[in-house]
């Protein structure tokens, strides 16, 4: 019976040694911590961005649909359905940047060809301005399709940085409407020729 203090003793022993050093677990536990910090501050920032957006969005939309003529709830519209696209694209495809993306380079491509479509239609010089803003994310994709050594964070954000103008934009082109009504009383939203084409756009 005096020998049983001295197994148990040894088998202890023989487990604090196998185990891991306190220090070796202290240090694994802190590596650990800023890597989860990171990871944490960058999805915090992530949703930060993502709703500033939708309200800047929101905001220029529903003012150019209330107060603008038939140019700015045109573009209103093609920022919206940009937006639903976007939405149902990553709702079945995941967002991928270290090659080309085909999904958003459709997106893209439609909604600069209603852009373009739009500023030769409408009788303003602020669509002009949107149609160039709309080709600086096909020059992301080609850039992209060109040199594969591109970053995909560089890519990313030359995709989504001129869709940050095109609110504001909306904004300022509904305002400048306003203000046309105001002190001329009218303000003509189509071309000559794409009225006469379209008869029921002479009012709008």
């Amino acid at each position: 019976m005096a020998s049983s203090p001295t197994w148990r003793a040894k088998l202890r022993d023989s487990t604090c040694t196998n185990a891991r050093p306190p220090l070796l677990v202290a240090t694994l536990r802190t590596a650990a911590r800023p890597v989860d910090r990171k990871t944490h501050a960058w999805f915090q920032m992530e949703m930060l961005r993502i709703a500033c957006f939708l309200t800047l969005l929101l905001a220029a939309t529903i003012y150019a649909m209330r107060k603008g003529g038939g140019p700015e709830r045109a573009m209103a519209i093609i920022l919206i359905a940009m937006l639903a696209a976007d939405r149902l694209l990553h709702l079945t495809v995941p967002p991928r940047f270290e090659a080309l993306d085909p999904g958003h380079l459709a997106i893209d491509i439609a909604a600069a060809a209603a852009t373009l479509l739009l500023a030769l239609a409408a009788h303003r010089f602020w669509p002009l301005i949107a149609a160039a803003l709309q080709m600086l994310p096909l020059l992301a994709h080609v850039s992209r399709a060109v040199d594969v050594s591109v970053h995909p964070i560089a890519y990313l954000s030359m995709q989504v940085a001129a869709s940050w103008l095109l609110p504001p934009l909306l904004v300022l082109g509904t305002w400048r409407h306003r203000k046309r009504l105001q002190f001329c009383g009218s303000d003509r939203s189509w071309r000559d020729l794409w009225q006469r084409s379209n008869p029921n756009m002479r009012g709008q």
